[in-house]
């Protein structure tokens, strides 16, 4: 039997050997572009149950409780034009009305009938009780971050995406959210909100899913305090409906002619 040169043995076994090597790290990148690929799929569909793609108006109620104290309660009217138009007017309690918010793109105003000019405000400022600007302001989590599918988790017999979702720059509500969606029908579940420090915020629950717009969407959001739980913000969505809103009506000097 003729012998094989070891040298050449050598040189066989360190081509397989890279061989390998250049198979696992091909399978990692491509792993990892399919997996940042479904993790934006299931971010715009659960977008996508949240609100409607297109323009449409939302009356929203938020119940504020917090121990010891009345409950807050107070109202405002949405107008929304995909991730990066809207509107929102407070329409309770009484003292509150005539106060606008205007967002175009990330950049958010106030209008108030007793400043002559409008104020600057940043979409993580605490609007109400658990509820930034932000979470009022802005229609879907799409526009804001880059998704990674982190893991699948199984609750109550059901399975759930979660989704590490980064904030595209600092001018985004929060820097990171722990977004839940469930498996069998994109369906949002749970969110945690996260600091620049990586502090956890809060936690919202989305609950009372109904028919509105064609679509079964969460017409409820509990939003509860990291550090005290006992203190929760509940928004309720109601009679949602599509409108026309041209670009022109989410301009400064529009504002007084909206009905």
């Amino acid at each position: 039997m003729k012998k094989i040169p070891l040298p050449f043995f050598s040189i066989f076994i360190f081509l397989i050997i890279v061989a390998q090597l250049i198979n696992t790290v091909f399978a990692e990148i491509t792993g990892m572009t399919e997996t940042t690929e479904s993790a934006q799929s299931i971010l715009e569909k659960a977008d996508e149950i949240r609100f409607p793609r297109e323009s449409f108006q939302v009356d929203v109620s938020i119940n504020t409780t917090t121990p010891n104290q009345a409950n807050d309660i107070r109202k405002y009217r949405v107008l929304s034009k995909g991730n990066k138009n809207s509107i929102v007017m407070a329409t309770e309690p009484a003292s509150d009305r005539g106060q606008i918010m205007l967002m175009r793109d990330r950049d958010l105003w106030i209008f108030m009938p007793s400043v002559s000019q409008p104020i600057r405000l940043s979409l993580s400022q605490r609007l109400t009780g658990q509820v930034a600007n932000g979470d009022i302001a802005r229609a879907n989590f799409s526009g804001d971050y880059n998704p990674k599918l982190l893991r699948a988790e199984t609750i109550d017999e059901e399975e759930y995406y979660v989704l590490e979702l980064i904030g595209v720059d600092r001018s985004v509500t929060y820097h990171k959210v722990l977004f839940w969606v469930q498996r069998s029908n994109y369906w949002p579940y749970r969110a945690e909100f996260y600091s620049l420090s990586d502090r956890l915020l809060k936690t919202s629950y989305y609950k009372d899913f109904k028919l509105m717009l064609g679509q079964q969407r969460p017409t409820r959001l509990v939003m509860k305090d990291a550090l005290r739980e006992d203190e929760v913000s509940v928004l309720d969505y109601l009679a949602m409906e599509l409108r026309d809103l041209p670009d022109k009506v989410f301009t400064k000097n529009y504002l007084k002619r909206i009905e």
